[in-house]
């Protein structure tokens, strides 16, 4: 019995992956009766017309939506030139979970010569040889959203309930900011990301094959958040507020200033979101025997979890342009976010007969500060009038995340009678991660249309993860060695790249990259005094090939290599409980 929490743990992993939800709807796109390539396809649901994803069609016209809550949505489908087409209200049930939409096609749009203004407004979603690129601006609906909500909506990205984030399926995403690591992921990448305001964004660089100028690590890809700076002299700002109101409130504010002149620039960003979120869980589990498959025990929990968060971020940077050519820049982004979640929950245990035998009822509380800083320092040297150029970066960031758990198991048995005495758990886990990193890029232009890149750098990452544990047994404390444990562990990575774009013919277009890393990895486990280290060098090549049949169709292949590297927070993880038995 001593690996019942294990297993039933395990079994938890299961079911989350099977609980997703089963929804899809798929459909094509037809212009001029062809299949139409690179369409803006927008998923909304039916009842107020809010965006629930995006995506675009292939080189056959077809697009997919997965992992769909039932419901009633419209597809609309967007093209320069051509007016929106859009499909009939579509349901997705249980008894109809994949659906098949009409195929919608575009109509071009008429045009009155006698009197035309011609404005220009760039596309929602484009599509290039090695990335594909939303313009955040370009939707309605990320006005007063944050990061996070913005990228649920973004192609190919899928946002579950806990704020992980996948690509395309696949779990590692490698989020950027401007094109630096931000080092973050499950929790505290979602805090980071609800922080941020969407009138701070410009674009999203989605890059499920990344080209040799970005870290290997990842194996679903990067996505790269770039945000705005304003390019117009003199002062401007803008405030927004946004609230919305669900089982409970949300607010998001933020406000942006700039002022620009012939020598600097500067800027600041602020932005406040306030959350509560509520979430009831259903679990049923059989705990079966290992040697016929028989039922053993029959779980049935059902868990209330009520969490309330605040998070707080402001960003203060100034640009100096010492010539026409050259600009040093200095930028320091803080973060903070309080999160507050209680869980309670009653577990019954039956036989195999499904006769209740005992209850456990539990209370979890977990406390969560998170606090983050990140200090840049930059510069660029335009080279000459056809674009060379070199820029060079030095970063600092330093998370800090305190975890605190307060778990109080109490048992009956069926009859309502107490069995046992009541147990408590007690959890403190302080977690350290700092990065120090610097490089360069340099970029040369090769005629119209080519170009040559490369580049160092080099990083180092420590991070100190002491998760400390203790049960109160008879009125005692007592420390809970088997789950207490203090890991540090310091990562040190050396990187070259050389990258190379070129057209090979006018309809055919190729990018080559070699990436070089090599690793040098030290761990050191203080409860057991255990120690261990790794060097190691690697390359990873990639190559895109882009053919371009017409103004409208464009077909793609590509080919890297990727490696995954461990989450900081992953190396000693804080146990999330929702009683003695489940935890994750």
């Amino acid at each position: 019995m001593k690996y019942l929490p294990l297993l039933i743990s395990l079994l938890l992993c299961a079911m989350k992956v099977i609980a997703q939800d089963p929804g899809k709807i798929s459909g094509t796109v037809l212009r001029d009766a062809k299949p139409a390539d690179g369409i803006t396809i927008s998923l909304l649901r039916a009842k107020d017309s809010a965006t629930v994803k995006l995506t675009a069609t292939n080189k056959d016209g077809a697009y997919v939506f997965e992992n769909l809550a039932n419901g009633q949505y419209l597809i609309s489908a967007t093209a320069v030139g051509h007016q929106k087409a859009w499909s009939p209200v579509i349901k997705v049930s249980k008894e109809a979970a994949a659906v098949q939409a009409p195929s919608m096609s575009l109509a071009v749009l008429s045009k009155d010569l006698a009197a035309v203004t011609v404005t220009s407004k760039r596309p929602l979603v484009e599509q290039r040889i090695d990335r594909t690129i939303v313009n955040v601006e370009a939707s309605i609906t990320n006005i007063g959203t944050s990061a996070l909500e913005v990228l649920e909506k973004a192609p190919g990205v899928t946002v579950d309930r806990d704020g992980n984030i996948s690509l395309k399926g696949k779990d590692g995403v490698m989020i950027m900011v401007d094109g630096r690591p931000t080092q973050l992921s499950g929790p505290d990448l979602a805090n980071l990301l609800r922080n941020m305001n969407s009138s701070q964004l410009d674009q999203l660089e989605i890059m499920t094959n990344p080209p040799a100028k970005y870290e290997a690590a990842g194996t679903a890809g990067i996505i790269n958040i770039k945000t705005k700076k304003a390019l117009t002299a003199g002062f401007n700002g803008s405030a927004s507020i946004a609230y919305s109101q669900g089982t409970y409130p949300k607010t998001n504010e933020g406000f942006n200033f700039n002022y620009r002149n012939a020598k600097f620039n500067f800027f600041t960003n602020l932005s406040h979101n306030y959350q509560k979120r509520f979430q009831i869980m259903n679990i049923d589990r059989n705990i079966l025997n290992d040697q016929d498959n028989s039922i053993m025990k029959i779980f049935n929990q059902v868990t209330t979890r009520i969490s309330t968060g605040n998070a707080y971020n402001a960003k203060f940077g100034v640009d100096f342009f010492a010539d026409k050519r050259t600009t040093f820049g200095a930028v320091v982004n803080l973060n903070a976010r309080q999160m507050s979640s209680n869980n309670p929950n009653t577990t019954r245990i039956s036989n195999s007969f499904k006769e209740l035998e005992t209850v456990t009822d539990a209370f979890v509380n977990t406390e969560s500060d998170w606090k983050s800083i990140n200090a840049n320092l930059n510069f660029r040297r335009i080279l000459d009038k056809k674009g060379k150029e070199i820029t060079s970066d030095i970063d600092v960031v330093k998370h800090s995340t305190d975890n605190d758990l307060f778990m109080v198991n109490s048992y009956t048995d069926a009859a309502g009678r107490p069995i046992n005495k009541a147990d408590t758990l007690t959890g403190l886990l302080p977690q350290e991660i700092d990065v120090y990193s610097a490089k360069v890029d340099y970029l040369q232009p090769l005629g119209k249309d080519a170009r040559f890149e490369a580049g160092l750098k080099t990083s180092i990452v420590r991070t100190d993860n002491n998760a400390r544990y203790d049960s109160l047994q008879y009125g005692q404390v007592i420390p809970d060695l088997n789950r207490s444990n203090h890991f540090v562990y310091q990562e040190n990575v050396n990187a070259a790249y050389l990258n190379l774009s070129t057209p090979l013919s006018k309809k055919i277009s190729a990018q080559f990259g070699l990436r070089m890393e090599n690793t040098n990895a030290t761990g050191r486990q203080k409860t057991t005094v255990e120690n261990f280290s790794r060097h190691y060098t690697q390359l990873f090549p990639t190559a895109y090939f882009q053919y371009k049949a017409n103004d409208n169709n464009n077909f793609g292949a590509n080919f890297g290599r990727r490696v995954r590297r461990p989450n900081y927070q992953s190396l000693n993880p804080f146990i999330r409980f929702l009683d003695r038995y489940t935890y994750s």
